[in-house]
């Protein structure tokens, strides 16, 4: 009987930001739009994560499982990989549409919210490590209990 490895790891890639982080990040972006009164178009800007993110979580996991589970690659590493795609492909689609705009000290989201060089860079730092332990504990353990890891 063919178990399908990877239709598993796919659903057990796409459930973690699709569970967890989009929900969080409709409700960060909501509160900032109706309770800070900023004006962030959530419906132009949440997008890109809803569409991309969690379906390049899961070809993300069955590129784990279809290669680099055989060679015992750890799956934390594996996944922090993941942002260094999400952050250039982000950018690139943000100020194609308008939403960012380079200057020479940071960033400007919407015309708007000015965020430093320095802070973009934290942020990144901070993504990785986040990513790391998704990887290792979230989506990790699904495939452990999906029986594809």
């Amino acid at each position: 009987m063919n178990t399908h490895p990877y239709l598993r790891a796919y659903m057990a890639g796409i459930t973690v930001p699709t569970m967890i982080f989009l929900p969080l990040a409709l409700t960060g972006f909501s509160i900032a739009r109706f309770g800070a009164g900023l004006q962030v178009p959530n419906e132009r800007v949440i997008v890109f994560p809803m569409a991309v993110v969690p379906n390049l979580f899961g070809v993300w996991n069955i590129l784990y499982v279809a290669v680099f589970h055989r060679r015992n690659v750890p799956i934390g590493p594996f996944g922090a990989i993941l942002p260094f795609l999400l952050l250039p492909l982000g950018t690139l689609l943000a100020t194609a549409l308008g939403f960012l705009t380079h200057e020479a000290r940071g960033i400007v989201w919407f015309g708007a919210v000015h965020i430093p060089y320095v802070a973009v860079a934290t942020f990144f730092c901070v993504a990785i490590a986040i990513y790391y332990l998704v990887w290792k504990y979230l989506v990790g353990g699904l495939n452990g209990i999906l029986g594809i890891a």
